[in-house]
């Protein structure tokens, strides 16, 4: 039998087809719905077998999806194969059309070969708690090709595209174990017994039910931690000293739970001992080296309409200072603490050759309206 009768009855069952309206368009269908009840019942067969064969989740449920897709568009060209459907016209509109729409296609494609390399790289996997750069923290949900699913711990859905996915910063609090180590820091004043104070920190974290209290060391690496809360001096600061605490939590969702326990608990039990937590604060210090400064405030006031500069008195709310060795010079400070630009200096009086002062004899004194001469000595 040739091959040209062989497809006779295909061709002649095409033809008939084709002159019934909406039957080719019935064929597809039927073909698509057939090929997804075959693909269901193939994933039921595959998926136990898939996940004993791959340790991650993830990648079971990749290779699940893609036998459920391949099924499906077999089962779709089967139809059209059934109709008489030439597979060249196919071939080049999909040509065409990749050239059309590759640009805008091009974001999908860029999360799709993403979501490749995150299976590949195994960053996180499908239940790990994780924290994005942006501080959101919550559980890996699902990864698929396009895109990767985050329950949040405010109980909220997250969708981030692979693409995006592989540009942030993740860090994985469960990829190996569960157990995070975390810090505190507490400052506590210089007079403060900071032995006292170590202990009594380090017994507030062992109270604390979700922090690790005891037993064999945790290893990070080729590092070896003890599993127990300690305390140790961290620096000695300009307002204290800073004790850091480090311990271990069990689970890394009760994180900020854990975090305000402890805190509420190292207040409570340094308040019942002899140490104090340190604030930034400043002593000042004055001695017999600090020096002396002598102000005087003048009450007096001017007399209306009489400049005080011409009487030689300084205006009230004025300050006087004067220095030790200084003589005959009085300095008005004005209220911004600057020199008053109206300050002379007051003449000594003159003496006499014995050091007795000499009487200037053309000085008058008003008293009661009634001008009295002074006598010239003998």
């Amino acid at each position: 039998m040739t091959p040209l009768e062989a497809t006779t009855p295909i061709a002649e069952w095409s033809s008939w087809l084709a002159g019934v309206p909406g039957v080719r368009f019935f064929i597809v269908v039927l073909s698509v719905v057939a090929g997804a009840v075959l693909a269901r019942f193939v994933v039921r067969v595959i998926g136990r077998p898939v996940a004993k064969q791959f340790s991650r989740q993830s990648v079971a449920q990749t290779v699940v999806r893609g036998v459920r897709v391949g099924t499906i568009t077999l089962a779709f060209l089967f139809g059209l194969w059934a109709v008489g459907f030439q597979f060249t016209d196919l071939l080049i509109g999909t040509a065409v059309l990749s050239a059309v729409v590759g640009i805008i296609l091009a974001p999908l494609v860029g999360n799709f070969i993403n979501g490749l390399f995150i299976l590949a790289d195994q960053p996180f996997e499908i239940g790990d708690m994780i924290e994005l750069d942006d501080g959101t923290q919550g559980f890996i949900e699902d990864i698929t090709i396009r895109y990767t699913k985050i329950f949040t711990l405010d109980n909220t859905f997250l969708v981030i595209p692979n693409g995006n996915m592989r540009d942030r910063d993740v860090t994985n609090y469960s990829a190996e174990d569960e157990r995070t180590r975390r810090s505190t820091d507490v400052l506590v004043t210089y007079e403060s017994d900071i032995d006292e104070g170590r202990r009594r920190i380090e017994r507030a974290a062992r109270d604390c039910e979700s922090i690790i209290n005891g037993g064999p060391d945790i290893r990070v690496g080729v590092a070896r931690y003890n599993a127990s809360p300690e305390c140790r001096i961290q620096e000695f600061g300009d307002n204290g000293i800073l004790l850091r605490l480090r311990y271990w939590v069990k689970k890394p969702y009760k994180l900020a739970k854990v975090q305000s326990e402890l805190n509420t608990r190292i207040r409570d039990r340094l308040s019942d001992a002899d140490v104090e937590m340190a604030y930034p604060h400043r002593h000042l210090v004055f001695d017999d080296t600090s020096g002396v400064a002598q102000v005087g405030l003048r009450e007096d006031q001017p007399r209306d309409g009489v400049d005080a500069a011409g009487t030689g008195e300084t205006p009230s709310g004025e300050q006087e200072v004067t220095t030790a060795g200084e003589t005959g010079t009085a300095v008005g400070v004005d209220g911004r603490g600057e020199p008053d630009s109206d300050t002379r200096e007051t003449p000594e009086p003159d003496r006499d050759t014995d050091g007795s002062l000499e009487p200037d004899v053309n000085r008058t004194t008003e008293s009661s309206g009634t001008d009295d001469s002074v006598d010239r000595p003998p």
